[in-house]
C-alpha cells in the first residue's frame, strides 16, 4: 500500500470521525435539520470521492471522467488543507477533555445538571458559535474550490534575462522556453493544454526545455502528454528529462513510450545541437538513483542526486556549452562545471504566504526563480500545470529565458 495509500485510508476514516463529531454538535441545536442534511451531503460526497480516488490509485481504473473537476477539487482541498489539520487539533483536544471530565466526575460528586435547551426560537450565542465552528470548514472548502477552479487554467509568461560569463559570444541572446511539471491528468487536461502549446510556440525560442513531470500519475494520461510535447516547436529542438511523477506507475513503460514517440527524453544522457556555429550540449538528469522506485525516499535525496550527477558529468563534451535539465533543483549543488541549470519539482512552493514564507523554503534550498553560485545560475520554474488545484503566491508559468554574455 505504501505511505501515500496509508495516509489516504486514514483520511477516508477521518471523514466519518469528523462527520460523527459534527453530527453530535448539530443534533443539540434547535432547527438544525437543514444543516444536518447539508452536512450529510457534503461528508458523503467527500467520503465517496476519496474512496474512488483510493480505488483509482490502487487499480488504475481511469476514474477521472467520474470525478468531475469541481468534485475532485473539493476532495483535494478538504482532505489536504482542512480535514487533516482539523483532526490533528481536535483528536488531542477531545482526548484531553474526556480525561478532564472523567477526573472531575470522580472527584466531584454532584447531581447531573438538567439538559440545556436553546429556549425560544433563536440560537443562543454558544449555539451560534458551535454551528459556525461546524459549518465553517465545509464552507471554506466550497469557497476555496471556487477560487481554485478559476485559477487552475491560468498561467503566466515569466521573462528572465540571465548573464553568464561562460556563454560563448556566438550564443549571446540565445532564448529558451522552460516548461515543466505539466502533470497531465486530473487537473491539467483539455483546453488548457492547447493554450500551453500555443503560448510556448509563440515565444519562438531557440530551444524548448522540459524538466519533468509530464504526467501526474496514470500511464493512461501519457498519450495526451506525448501529444502536447510533440506539438511544441523551437528553432533547434525540444528536449526533456524525467520527473518523479512520470515514474510512479511504471518507469520503464514511461521511458520506452516517450522515446518511441520520437521525443528527446534524456535519462542520464546528453544531446548536442549546433546553434550559430557553436555546440550546445543538453544534459538530462535521471530522477534519483538508478534502480530506485520514484516513491523511495532515497530516490530524491541529495546522495542519490549526487550519484546520478557523477555519472552524467562524465559525459561532458569539451568545447560545448552545457545546459543541465534536472527535475529536482538540488542538483544545482552538484553541477559545479555547468553554467546553467533548469529545474522544476517545487511548484514555487505551491502554497506561499510571502516570497520567503511557505512550503518552498520549508522543503527546498531553491524553490522559485533565479539563483546564483559564483558564475553559475539556476532557474527554478513554478511549473506550468498542477497536481494540486490551489496555488498561493506561486503562479503557474512558462519561463522565457534570454541568455547574455556577462
Amino acid at each position: 500500500m505504501g505511505i501515500i495509500g496509508s495516509i489516504l485510508i486514514v483520511l477516508f476514516l477521518g471523514n466519518f470521525v469528523w462527520w460523527w463529531r459534527a453530527e453530535r454538535v448539530l443534533r443539540r441545536l434547535r432547527g438544525s435539520v437543514p444543516w444536518r442534511v447539508a452536512l450529510g451531503i457534503f461528508m458523503a460526497g467527500q467520503a465517496l470521492g476519496l474512496g474512488l480516488v483510493l480505488l483509482d490509485r490502487r487499480f488504475d481504473l481511469d476514474l477521472d471522467h467520474v470525478l468531475a473537476g469541481p468534485w475532485l477539487t473539493g476532495i483535494y482541498l478538504w482532505h489536504c488543507l482542512l480535514l487533516f489539520p482539523l483532526l490533528l487539533l481536535w483528536i488531542p483536544y477531545a482526548l484531553a477533555r474526556a480525561v478532564v471530565t472523567g477526573v472531575r466526575r470522580v472527584l466531584v460528586k454532584r447531581d447531573a445538571p438538567p439538559p440545556r435547551t436553546s429556549g425560544g426560537h433563536s440560537l443562543t450565542r454558544r449555539d451560534f458559535a458551535r454551528l459556525l465552528g461546524t459549518a465553517l470548514p465545509a464552507l471554506t472548502t466550497l469557497g476555496t474550490a471556487a477560487i481554485a477552479l478559476w485559477q487552475i487554467e491560468r498561467f503566466r509568461i515569466r521573462r528572465l534575462t540571465v548573464e553568464l560569463p561562460a556563454l560563448p559570444a556566438e550564443l549571446d541572446g540565445l532564448t529558451l522556453a522552460h516548461v515543466t511539471d505539466l502533470h497531465v491528468g486530473q487537473f491539467t487536461r483539455g483546453a488548457v493544454l492547447d493554450r500551453i502549446v500555443a503560448a510556448t510556440n509563440d515565444l519562438g525560442a531557440d530551444l524548448v526545455l522540459f524538466t519533468g513531470d509530464l504526467i501526474n500519475f496514470a500511464l493512461s494520461d501519457l498519450d495526451n502528454g506525448l501529444a502536447v510535447m510533440s506539438r511544441l516547436r523551437a528553432g533547434h529542438g525540444v528536449f526533456l528529462c524525467e520527473g518523479n511523477h512520470d515514474l510512479f506507475a511504471d518507469a520503464a513503460s514511461f521511458r520506452r513510450r516517450t522515446k518511441a514517440a520520437g521525443l528527446n527524453l534524456l535519462v542520464n544522457e546528453t544531446a548536442s545541437v549546433t546553434i550559430r556555429g557553436r555546440a550546445v550540449q543538453i544534459l538530462g538528469l535521471r530522477w534519483g538513483a538508478a534502480g530506485r522506485h520514484a516513491h523511495d525516499p532515497e530516490s530524491r535525496g541529495d546522495a542519490a542526486i549526487a550519484g546520478s550527477m557523477r555519472d552524467l558529468l562524465a559525459q561532458l563534451q569539451t568545447g560545448a556549452f552545457p545546459i543541465l535539465l534536472a527535475h529536482h533543483p538540488h542538483a544545482f549543488d552538484f553541477a559545479e562545471s555547468i553554467p546553467l541549470t533548469l529545474a522544476g519539482h517545487t511548484h514555487g512552493g505551491q502554497l506561499m504566504v510571502t516570497a520567503h514564507l511557505g512550503f518552498g523554503p520549508m522543503l527546498y534550498r531553491y524553490w522559485s526563480g533565479l539563483y546564483r553560485l559564483g558564475a553559475r545560475a539556476l532557474i527554478v520554474s513554478n511549473g506550468t500545470g498542477n497536481w494540486f488545484p490551489l496555488r498561493t503566491r506561486a503562479p503557474a508559468e512558462i519561463i522565457h529565458l534570454t541568455l547574455r554574455r556577462g
